[in-house]
């Protein structure tokens, strides 16, 4: 199988899903090295709460004044990589251009970023955010529920993407400030099966944290209901010029105690 790869590779050499150059070494990720060079993953220091990444020089881990001023909700939330760059590109052709097999790779890399940061054995369940239906049919499927499939086969956390539900069809979020973006959120979802998530510990899974007003809402909801804790997992973290454009190109149509 491998020598069959092999002459594959050779007449049909696979080419980054970014920038389309030849990859010339084997990768987790479908990106040359140039392109995977451009990542910036997350480390610290950074917030202990909310996991926004602080500039380099600013000493260790500590609240951010957001997580000071306001409550979250959820216990913990960290992203693998900075929105930006490859990282932007990948998740817009994986979103926006049905390039699931992206999503998948992502997912996986998610996985191997997880392990080396969370006890997963500590989550009963994996809740992905879900669309409303609306939106699931314009796109065809849920990016956020093709991220948790690889953690869930990785670790054997059962995917529960039944009990949170989102009840309406929300207006973008670009161009809302924080308050603007709860506003927008509030109400929207609803756990119709409080039963499934009662005393659970969850790992909440989106593709980007924005200003998370999404993930601040779902986590409420999840709590409100019953779950015992929830942690939140993005691939992505948008900062500075892209923490407002998580839906720009949108077509039209820690541990838990």
């Amino acid at each position: 199988m491998n020598i069959l790869t092999g002459i594959a590779d050779i007449i049909f050499p696979p080419r980054c899903a970014i920038c389309g150059d030849v990859i010339k070494f084997h990768s987790p990720l479908p990106f040359c090295e140039n392109c995977i060079r451009e990542i910036r993953f997350i480390s610290s220091p950074l917030c202990t709460r909310c996991g926004t990444p602080f500039g380099a020089g600013e000493g260790n881990d500590h609240l951010c004044a957001d997580c000071v001023a306001g409550e979250k909700h959820y216990a913990i939330a960290r992203s693998m990589a900075e929105y930006e760059g490859t990282m932007l590109a990948a998740i817009h052709k994986f979103k926006y251009h049905g390039k699931t097999g992206i999503g998948k790779a992502l997912g996986n890399i998610m996985a191997d970023f997880a392990s080396g940061m969370w006890d997963m054995t500590a989550f009963d369940l994996i809740i992905p955010v879900p669309l409303h239906i609306r939106r699931l049919r314009e796109r065809g499927f849920n990016q956020a529920i093709v991220l948790s499939r690889p953690l869930s086969r990785r670790f054997k956390i059962p995917v529960d993407f039944s009990s949170l539900k989102r009840l309406r069809f929300t207006s973008p979020q670009v161009g809302l400030n924080k308050k603007e973006r709860s506003v927008n959120v509030r109400g929207a979802f609803s756990v119709i099966k409080p039963q499934q998530i009662s005393g659970k510990k969850i790992l909440l899974i989106d593709d980007v944290y924005t200003t998370g007003s999404t993930l601040v809402e779902c986590s409420r909801v999840l709590i409100d209901a019953g779950a015992l804790a929830v942690a939140v997992f993005t691939a992505a973290r948008a900062t500075g010029d892209h923490a407002h454009e998580k839906n720009a190109s949108e077509p039209a149509s820690g541990r838990m105690s």
